[in-house]
């Protein structure tokens, strides 16, 4: 069983169109690092300097990765991890 990963809508183009995808990874670190090996390009959106960049929201099982242990946060075979870009906006 692998660790299934939503990708939101802007980041669709990195993966060929799918909204949902599988890699396996220790922690939200390795996580980026799988993303970025399998679906390039991933990895820049999503971090800088080895930190999720602060407009990027990841939740793992509905648990925001903030009030974890951030990048250090572990995963696990089955865990759902959802990549959610902060929405700015209105008036």
């Amino acid at each position: 069983m692998a660790i299934k990963v939503r990708i939101p809508t802007p980041l669709q183009k990195l993966t060929n169109g799918r909204s949902e995808v599988e890699c396996a990874a220790k922690n939200i670190t390795e996580l980026v690092d799988a993303l970025e090996k399998d679906y390039p390009g991933m990895k820049e959106r999503l971090s800088e300097g080895g930190k999720i960049r602060r407009f990027i929201n990841i939740y793992v099982n509905d648990e925001d990765i903030r009030f974890v242990s951030k990048e250090d946060t572990t995963l696990k075979d089955g865990d759902n991890i959802s990549i959610v870009p902060a929405i700015a906006g209105g008036r």
